[in-house]
């Protein structure tokens, strides 16, 4: 079934740290191998990010389905909100539910204020390569980071 649920978000609590690291490890550990080390997500600060308040829990008919990591940067010009990490626990993989979180993110951008929203996703991670273009990102950037390869996204939002 996909996308016959409901979607919400909320905001993520010092109690969710747990369920969260694990979803990381579920979400991208099909991807060591093909990156050749572990993925940038897989050991991020998440109490860190929690207290200050960049997290979000995704929530499929009530249950826990994964996360997002994301912040509002004022200094740059327009203003954009940055996507740093999604993960969805991978029985909620395939059902609509990343098309779902981004018109949420969007929503939150624009009310905001944001013109764009921008992310990165290592160059291996191919099915975010396809993804993002079908959610409306461009490609703005690709470079080596901290020994990652990395293609940057951006997407303008309307008026």
């Amino acid at each position: 079934m996909t996308g016959n649920f409901g979607f919400s978000m909320r905001a993520a609590v010092q109690a969710d740290l747990v369920r969260i690291e694990d979803c990381a490890e579920a979400a991208y550990a099909r991807y060591i191998e093909r990156i050749g080390r572990r993925p940038a997500p897989m050991d991020a600060d998440f109490k860190s990010q929690i207290g200050a308040g960049l997290v979000e829990i995704v929530q499929a008919d009530g249950e826990w389905a994964g996360y997002c990591v994301s912040t509002l940067r004022l200094d740059e010009k327009p203003k954009t909100l940055f996507v740093e990490n999604t993960a969805l626990m991978p029985a909620f993989q395939g059902r609509g539910l990343a098309r779902l979180l981004f018109e949420a993110l969007e929503r939150k951008a624009l009310r905001a204020e944001a013109g764009t929203i921008t992310l990165y996703t290592n160059a291996a991670m191919h099915e975010n390569l396809a993804l993002y273009p079908k959610l409306g990102f461009e490609v703005t950037d690709r470079r080596k980071e901290a020994g990652f390869d990395r293609v940057y996204f951006q997407k303008t939002l309307g008026s």
